[in-house]
Protein backbone atom coordinates (compact mmCIF):
# COMPACT_ATOMS: atom_id res chain seq x y z
CA UNK A 1 0.00 0.00 0.00
CA UNK A 2 1.35 3.41 -0.97
CA UNK A 3 0.97 5.64 2.08
CA UNK A 4 2.13 8.75 0.19
CA UNK A 5 -1.44 9.31 -1.02
CA UNK A 6 -2.79 9.55 2.51
CA UNK A 7 0.02 11.68 3.94
CA UNK A 8 0.73 15.35 3.42
CA UNK A 9 4.16 16.88 3.73
CA UNK A 10 4.36 20.65 3.62
CA UNK A 11 7.07 22.36 1.58
CA UNK A 12 10.26 21.98 3.57
CA UNK A 13 9.13 18.61 4.92
CA UNK A 14 8.26 19.88 8.40
CA UNK A 15 4.67 18.65 8.45
CA UNK A 16 3.44 15.08 8.10
CA UNK A 17 -0.31 14.70 8.58
CA UNK A 18 -2.46 11.63 8.08
CA UNK A 19 -5.11 12.98 5.68
CA UNK A 20 -7.51 10.19 6.68
CA UNK A 21 -7.84 11.77 10.14
CA UNK A 22 -11.00 13.91 10.11
CA UNK A 23 -9.40 16.40 12.51
CA UNK A 24 -7.12 17.85 9.82
CA UNK A 25 -10.23 19.27 8.14
CA UNK A 26 -11.62 21.05 11.21
CA UNK A 27 -10.67 24.71 11.47
CA UNK A 28 -9.80 26.39 14.75
CA UNK A 29 -12.53 29.00 14.15
CA UNK A 30 -15.17 26.29 13.97
CA UNK A 31 -14.02 24.74 17.21
CA UNK A 32 -13.97 28.18 18.84
CA UNK A 33 -17.58 28.79 17.77
CA UNK A 34 -18.54 25.49 19.40
CA UNK A 35 -16.72 26.44 22.62
CA UNK A 36 -18.56 29.78 22.59
CA UNK A 37 -21.92 28.02 22.15
CA UNK A 38 -21.15 25.63 25.01
CA UNK A 39 -20.10 28.60 27.18
CA UNK A 40 -23.33 30.44 26.33
CA UNK A 41 -25.37 27.35 27.15
CA UNK A 42 -23.55 26.82 30.45
CA UNK A 43 -24.16 30.46 31.32
CA UNK A 44 -27.88 29.82 30.79
CA UNK A 45 -27.72 26.96 33.31
CA UNK A 46 -25.43 28.70 35.79
CA UNK A 47 -25.80 32.42 35.18
CA UNK A 48 -22.65 34.18 36.32
CA UNK A 49 -21.99 37.87 35.97
CA UNK A 50 -18.44 38.19 37.26
CA UNK A 51 -15.51 38.08 34.86
CA UNK A 52 -13.95 35.26 36.89
CA UNK A 53 -17.13 33.20 36.68
CA UNK A 54 -17.43 33.68 32.93
CA UNK A 55 -13.77 32.78 32.47
CA UNK A 56 -14.31 29.59 34.48
CA UNK A 57 -17.31 28.66 32.30
CA UNK A 58 -15.19 29.22 29.18
CA UNK A 59 -12.44 27.00 30.64
CA UNK A 60 -14.99 24.27 31.38
CA UNK A 61 -16.40 24.55 27.85
CA UNK A 62 -12.90 24.42 26.34
CA UNK A 63 -11.95 21.30 28.31
CA UNK A 64 -15.23 19.61 27.42
CA UNK A 65 -14.87 20.39 23.71
CA UNK A 66 -11.28 19.12 23.73
CA UNK A 67 -12.35 15.88 25.42
CA UNK A 68 -15.02 15.27 22.78
CA UNK A 69 -12.68 16.31 19.95
CA UNK A 70 -10.03 13.81 21.04
CA UNK A 71 -12.44 10.93 21.68
CA UNK A 72 -14.64 11.30 18.58
CA UNK A 73 -14.00 8.89 15.75
CA UNK A 74 -15.45 11.04 12.96
CA UNK A 75 -16.52 14.62 12.47
CA UNK A 76 -20.17 13.59 12.58
CA UNK A 77 -19.52 11.69 15.83
CA UNK A 78 -17.92 14.87 17.24
CA UNK A 79 -20.84 17.07 16.18
CA UNK A 80 -23.41 14.54 17.43
CA UNK A 81 -21.81 14.35 20.88
CA UNK A 82 -21.48 18.13 21.14
CA UNK A 83 -25.08 18.69 19.99
CA UNK A 84 -26.40 16.10 22.39
CA UNK A 85 -24.65 17.71 25.34
CA UNK A 86 -25.82 21.21 24.38
CA UNK A 87 -29.43 19.98 24.09
CA UNK A 88 -29.17 18.32 27.50
CA UNK A 89 -27.83 21.54 29.04
CA UNK A 90 -30.56 23.62 27.38
CA UNK A 91 -33.26 21.33 28.76
CA UNK A 92 -31.77 21.70 32.26
CA UNK A 93 -31.73 25.48 31.86
CA UNK A 94 -35.46 25.47 31.01
CA UNK A 95 -36.40 23.81 34.32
Amino acid sequence: MDSSKSRYTAPGGELDIDMRDWRVHVKHEGRQRIVNKITETLNGCLPLSSDEGLLELKNIATRFEEKIYVSATTQSDYLRKISSKILTLEKKAEK
